[in-house]
């Protein structure tokens, strides 16, 4: 009875702990503002802590783009030597590695207007052997800055428990732990 209990807390313990590393967090630059001239992106970014996992959501005009640079060319508005640019209006980017990322508006007047942001991604210290999926789901045209995101990033792992494969969401994994608990339970 007392290995019972013990294998109880020991699982929820693990249930507290994957719940915990099974978060992204999706940003939209210049929040309601979106990624426009008139929004203030130097100080947006601020007081906030990027993780790899987390992603960016850029929303904006067809005036505007999103181009990707080095950390020269953001501080010079150089549009010219860019390392990935959209002008879809509505941009998700992931932040998959550790390390500093440099946005700019493909517009260099624009980009010298302040239309720029620097994050700093940490890296994801909680994540373990199970990771966190995202699945880009719906429409891609572009949408208007008052729009949300045409995805959902949900928060999904996959688990073996003995020899259980549970995968798909965090409701699933609830699922797979309380049969676990349930076989072990009554056949222990």
């Amino acid at each position: 009875m007392v290995n019972q209990i013990l294998l109880i807390h020991v699982a929820f313990a693990l249930f507290l702990g994957l719940t915990s590393t099974c978060h992204a967090t999706t940003y939209t630059v210049g929040d309601n503002s979106g990624w426009d001239i008139s929004t203030d992106l130097d100080t947006w970014s601020e007081g906030k802590q990027f993780v790899v996992g987390d992603y960016l959501n850029f929303q904006y005009s067809s005036t505007h783009s999103v181009c990707e640079v080095d950390k020269d060319s953001y501080d010079g508005c150089n549009t010219t030597d860019i390392l990935q640019s959209n002008s879809d209006g509505n941009t998700t980017i992931p932040l998959s590695e550790p390390g500093d990322r440099y946005f700019v508006c493909g517009n260099r007047l624009h980009c010298f207007g302040g239309m720029k942001v620097q994050v700093h991604i940490e890296a994801n210290n909680t994540q373990s052997s199970i990771s966190p999926t995202s699945s880009p789901t719906g429409p891609t045209s572009p949408s208007s800055k008052s729009n949300n995101p045409p995805f959902v990033v949900s928060n999904s792992a996959t688990i073996t428990v003995s020899g259980l494969l549970v995968t798909r969401g965090m409701g699933h994994l609830v699922v797979g732990l309380v049969s676990f608990l349930t076989s072990f339970l009554y056949n222990g």
